[in-house]
């Protein structure tokens, strides 16, 4: 039994970091295997909403979702992306195992697994952590966290275009730069941070 972790929207000016976990055995594994359940990033946006029924249906998870206002305040504090991702990740392997046994948690590589370890308060201090360069694409178990996190932040996106009238892009590309100009233009400089996370250079070139 284990509980595979990953993030999306680490990589994105707009919208917030959302972290997943997912508390997988091997029946499971072969139920998400049948399902086409797989790395996030290989996978379109409508068929992430569907495989996130499925995954919700069969399986203990847990979804933090980091807004901007609250994502730019810790990393202000915090300084450090990884240590910020370790906090997450950490949130939501303790929200698992506050009610279910588990071996071990597995997640991509991205830093020293020290940072979640210590990011781990009582409930899950004693789970073995597991890092894997590329995990999303060699454990079924981080591919479906992969799949809510993303889909949490899909969905989020969506309801930030609604409530602002503005299509938020994904990524740092042109379009970002120019959907932050619309934004400033409607909204006023001061409000972006609402929207976007303030330590990267697209915050400053806008």
């Amino acid at each position: 039994m284990r509980i595979g972790v990953d993030e999306s929207g680490k990589g994105d000016f707009f919208g917030p970091l959302c972290v997943a976990g997912v508390r997988v055995d091997e029946k499971l594994e072969k139920l998400f295997i049948d399902a086409g359940i797989r790395d996030s990033k290989k996978i379109t946006d409508k068929k992430i909403l569907e495989l996130e029924k499925i995954i919700k249906a069969n399986a203990v998870h847990s979804v933090v979702i980091v807004s901007n206002g609250k994502y730019n305040e810790l990393y202000f504090k915090i300084k450090n992306l990884n240590r910020l991702l370790a906090w997450g990740h950490a949130r939501v392997i303790e929200n698992i195992c506050e009610n279910h046994d588990c071996d071990y948690a597995l997640s991509d590589q991205f830093g020293d697994e020290s940072l979640i370890k210590s990011a781990l308060m009582k409930n899950g201090k004693n789970i073995e952590l597991r890092q894997m360069v590329r995990a999303e694409s060699a454990d079924v178990a981080v591919a479906a966290a992969s799949v809510l996190a993303r889909a949490a932040y899909v969905k989020k996106m969506a309801e930030m275009s609604q409530t602002y009238g503005i299509n938020f892009p994904k990524g740092c590309a042109q379009q970002v730069k120019d959907a932050a100009k619309e934004f400033i233009a409607k909204y006023g400089k001061e409000r972006l941070s609402e929207v976007c996370k303030t330590h990267f250079k697209t915050y400053k070139e806008v």
